[in-house]
């Protein structure tokens, strides 16, 4: 390979890790693996491979066996982060295990290299504070599939440089991703307390009967989600009221203040609530299901980002 070849090294090689892989190696990066169970590790290349060949079929992947040639297993962490840029770590949701695995990279990886966790729900402080180069640390959250949901929630520490977040900004732009900074820490980010608040009202509404959990889905399906998929939240409001966001608050907000103040509490997860609703979903989450239904997600999120990036011009300035 040569040697203006960008290096990333993907710590952990599980279905979050491959998917970073997938997207780095598409890029025309060189992409090291990194994984501590042996049998996940050498599985990894061949999974990568089927997935890049299916972005392929819908336009998403130009040259699927030149990408899965970028990948390879490495040996161990530190021959993983030699000479890499960017370290996109993927290892279990615990903090001891983050603070474990980052004291290794801050140690082993090249000085200038940034290390990023995709970590859904911990901020960058509690796995980073007493790290020497702990400036360059960051979450960089994807949302389940990364390889065909772009969007990726920046958010450092109070010790993490704006250069760091900058360059991780810039990275993830070129690799075909979408960015978005959350300017200071706040459990759940921004993504996982939006989908929150909308869960707890779904798990309100159907453990107390007012919809089916069925109906309940074709709601955000064939309702909400089809404006979602191209309108964000504020967008959507700015149409709905001749005079825009100021003439929307000023007619319509009336109810959501009514339902700002008594918001679904954290009884909607706990009995009996919790037993209505897994009782008015019809179906048993067998293996086959599971994988039936991941199947037929990622076919149509593919179909959906390959026609995104045929006719979507509306990228926000602070994509």
């Amino acid at each position: 390979m040569a040697d203006t070849e960008r290096k990333v090294a993907i710590v952990g090689a599980g279905l979050i890790g491959r998917a970073w892989a997938t997207i780095f190696a598409r890029a025309g990066w060189s992409v090291r693996l990194s994984d501590p169970h042996i049998p996940t590790l050498k599985s990894a290349p061949r999974l990568i491979r089927d997935e890049l060949h299916a972005l392929a079929r819908h336009g998403l992947a130009d040259d699927p066996d030149a990408a899965v040639a970028r990948v390879s297993a490495a040996g161990n962490l530190e021959e993983a982060v030699r000479d890499v840029e960017f370290i996109q770590e993927n290892g279990p949701e615990r903090v001891e295990d983050k603070r474990s695995i980052f004291a290794q990279l801050d140690k082993m990886a090249p000085k200038d290299a940034l290390l990023v966790s995709s970590t859904s729900a911990l901020p960058a402080s509690r796995f980073t504070e007493h790290l020497e180069r702990r400036a360059r640390c960051l979450v960089g959250h994807p949302v389940n599939p990364p390889h065909l949901v772009p969007l990726v929630e920046l958010c450092g520490a109070p010790w993490t440089s704006a250069e760091a977040i900058d360059r991780a900004r810039n990275i993830y732009r070129e690799i075909g991703q979408v960015p978005v900074t959350i300017n200071r820490e706040i459990n759940g980010f921004v993504l996982n307390r939006l989908q929150g608040a909308l869960l707890a009202e779904a798990f309100r509404l159907v453990g107390e009967g007012y919809i089916s959990a069925q109906d309940l889905d074709h709601t955000i399906k064939e309702g909400l989600g089809l404006r979602w998929s191209f309108l964000g939240p504020f967008e959507t409001i700015e149409l709905n009221a001749p005079g825009g966001i100021p003439d929307y608050c000023a007619r319509y907000t009336g109810f959501y203040k009514e339902l700002a103040s008594s918001p679904a509490g954290p009884e909607v997860y706990e009995s009996p609530n919790v037993d209505r609703v897994i009782a008015a979903w019809p179906f048993q989450p067998t293996a086959e299901r599971i994988a039936s239904l991941t199947e037929l997600r990622n076919q149509r999120l593919a179909a959906l980002a390959a026609h995104k990036a045929r006719h979507d011009t509306t990228q926000t300035d602070n994509a």
